[in-house]
Formats: structure tokens, sequence, C-alpha cells
């Protein structure tokens, strides 16, 4: 089984990868970024790393990109989680093996706010999880969604294009083995910040 699994996301890599290729790479960038987000768990990065390692020094445009298609696709999965959960997002959820993420998503939001979403994109849960638990039940509002997963994408996707960009294709191994202990890293820096700041402020 787990076999199968892994060659099925290697299929879905190789299939997001020769999108590199394509004259429209920069729209299926945005598509697949924004469908992340909002109703399927495509991996956005995959591109992002292809076309940033054939074209370094447009790595930094490539992330932006994916940003934005990040950050629009949040209000589809808000508005899913809002109003249409029971009917679209948890057999989503569920088809993907995710909806047992929806209780630690709602949690974080009860707890943290506003950095919950912001630091989404460093955590092990999806962020089509975030999106539908911040519509569920307005666990999260429009305006906090609007901050708080602006700035997470933007550190999350901009993280990878300066990497990209500083250090060109020698970094693609790098980030493939070591990404998600680097962004635990890079998040935890930013708290530290965060927690400085406080206290000095």
């Amino acid at each position: 089984m787990i076999q199968y699994l892994r060659k099925i996301l290697h299929a879905i890599k190789a299939w997001v990868e020769s999108f590199a290729h394509k004259p429209y790479a920069l729209w299926a960038l945005f598509s697949i970024a924004f469908i992340e987000a909002s109703i399927f768990p495509l991996p956005p990065d995959v591109l992002l790393v292809a076309l940033g390692v054939s074209a370094p020094k447009k790595a930094l445009k490539y992330g932006l990109v994916t940003a934005a298609g990040s950050f629009f696709g949040a209000y589809l999965g808000y508005y899913i989680g809002y109003a249409s959960f029971e009917i679209i997002g948890k057999p989503v959820l569920s088809f993907f093996g995710m909806l047992r993420y929806i209780e630690p998503a709602l949690k974080q939001y009860h707890e943290h706010g506003i950095l919950a979403l912001i630091f989404s994109g460093f955590t092990p849960i999806p962020y089509i999880v975030f999106t539908m638990a911040a519509g569920f039940n307005k666990t999260i509002d429009l305006l906090t969604l609007t901050i708080g997963g602006g700035i997470g994408r933007l550190i999350r996707f901009m993280l990878v294009a300066g990497l990209l960009y500083v250090f060109g294709p020698p970094v693609k191994v790098f980030i493939d083995k070591y990404f998600d202990k680097l962004s635990l890293v890079f998040a935890a820096a930013i708290v530290l910040i965060l927690i400085t700041l406080k206290l000095l402020l």
C-alpha cells in the first residue's frame, strides 16, 4: 500500500514538474497554488522549484506568482468551509485522509489566531485544511484570513524562491531533502523576533 502511494506521489510530482516546460507555465503555477489552497492538495513547490532551477534570476517572480495563487485560493477554501463543508469540504478532506487535521487546525486558530495562519505553511498540516477550517463556523474572519494568509503565503513561497535566486540549481537537492527542517527553523526565528519586539516595545 505504501509503495502504491509513493508511486502515485511520484507520478503527481512528475506531472506538476512537466508544466515547467510549457509556455503557460506561470498560469499553471498560479492555478496549482490556487487549487492547493482550496480543493486539491497539489504541491505547487514542485513546479516553483522546477521553474526556479531553469531560471534562477526569475525565481522571486515565480515565488510571488505562487504566493498570489495560494492567497486567492484561500478565499475559495474559506467559502467551502463556511457554506459547503458537509457537501464539499468534508468529502474532499476525507478522500485525501486529511479530515483528522480539522480539529488541530481549529485548535491552532483558537489558541493563536492570526499566527496560526502565518505559520500554517511550516506545519505538517496541508494549507487546504487551514482555509476550510477558517471558514468553518466563521472560525476566522475574512480580514484575519487576508492579513494572516497574505503574510504566511509570502513567507512560505518566497523562502523557496529566495534560496533558488541566491544559490540556483544546486539548491534543489537541498530543498528536496531539508526544506521541512529549514521551514521549522525559519518559523522559530520569526517567533523569536516577534517575542523580542513585544518585550522591547
